[in-house]
């Protein structure tokens, strides 16, 4: 038995030629009313199933889009892919979604990839600052956004937050709960979210007239719950800890916190912590974790409504530079309890700015 129907077989068994299955398929308007039924029926009869793909191959390009991430498991991308594949299937797109695991090796393989499948667009958090594995891409023909990350380049479309602003909020607010001895767990280097909060938190202590020696960092290889283990039980062994924890994500202060809570250590009144994007499980935790909002689904959204705007009409699109305003949320963690205990407040940042 054949393994697949194509659409001669379908053609065939209705009498009618390949041309007419093919305009029922694609232009059924063009076909009589008794002749469609009759093809319908008999892809009916048959099961047949179209080659989308190859269809698309003939036209040139793929009804997707590619999205490629830092960390496929850290919620914060899982809430930017949703708000991403929202926009994408209302448009009729595809989302092949690709996790670069921090890796710029690996984010070149996934690029040639997606370049190989002729997807219409790619949006992608850079793992290689020189952007020339995005250039190749764009000099193909393929439209690119940037996401959670900003662009100064003139012909990139980007969609970020305000980083610096947010390590500014999250600093401050330890600053004023009184803490003296501050450390960061930030991830590699490289990675220009981290390198930004770390800016915004020097930024809290200079307006603060505080010495910037007050803020120590330590750097983990991964922006992972694990990381965030191995950082925890590094503080722990210190005979002389400090008051308080800024991470640089949720998930390594979930992992800090975790550590913490199994050791007796009480948070927030030997130990507060702060985390950023205030991922769902942050209010969740074992105590609930005070952070940094990020808007995660609009990022998404509106990075896939550029990406698809500049493949419809690439030469018109004007490039644009959208940049979100994070917002402090206060919650146990950080909080003092010889305060009066009260609900959960936001302390926004000035109104954010789309250029």
């Amino acid at each position: 038995m054949r393994s697949s129907v194509s659409i001669r077989d379908v053609a065939v068994r209705a009498g009618v030629s390949v041309g007419t299955v093919s305009n029922v398929l694609n232009h059924p308007d063009r076909v009589a009313q008794a002749t469609r039924a009759r093809v319908l029926s008999a892809i009916s009869d048959l099961g047949f199933v179209r080659n989308e793909s190859a269809r698309q191959l003939r036209a040139g390009t793929a009804r997707a889009i590619g999205l490629v991430v830092l960390d496929v498991a850290n919620p914060f991308f899982t809430d930017v892919a949703r708000g991403v594949e929202d926009v994408a299937s209302q448009a009729g797109h595809a989302v092949i979604l690709c996790n670069s695991d921090e890796s710029a090796q690996r984010e070149i393989r996934h690029l040639e990839l997606l370049a190989e499948q002729r997807v219409h667009g790619v949006l992608i958090t850079p793992s290689d600052p020189s952007l020339e594995p995005i250039r190749r891409l764009q000099r193909r023909g393929v439209s690119v956004v940037l996401l959670d990350h900003p662009s100064s380049e003139p012909d990139i479309c980007s969609v970020a937050v305000d980083n610096r602003t947010g390590g500014e909020l999250a600093v401050t607010h330890l600053l004023a709960e009184g803490h003296q001895a501050i450390v960061m767990v930030n991830g590699p280097a490289h990675i220009r979210q981290g390198r930004e909060r770390h800016l915004g938190a020097l930024d809290a202590l200079r307006k603060a007239n505080r010495d910037s020696d007050l803020l120590e960092v330590i750097e983990v290889p991964m922006l992972n719950v694990a990381a965030g283990l191995r950082a925890g039980e590094r503080l722990l062994a210190r005979t002389s800890r400090p008051t308080a924890v800024f991470c640089a994500n949720d998930m390594l202060a979930l992992g800090v916190l975790q550590v913490m809570v199994r050791a007796g250590v009480r948070v927030p009144d030997d130990l507060a912590i702060v985390g950023y994007d205030d991922i769902d499980f942050a209010a969740a935790a074992a105590v609930p974790l005070t952070s940094v909002r990020q808007p995660r689904q609009l990022i998404g959204r509106t990075a896939a409504e550029l990406v698809i705007a500049e493949t419809m009409s690439p030469d018109e699109h004007e490039h644009q530079r959208v940049v979100f305003t994070p917002e402090l949320v206060v919650r146990e963690s950080s909080r003092r309890r010889r305060r009066t205990r009260r609900p959960a407040r936001r302390v926004p940042a000035p109104a954010g700015s789309e250029v």
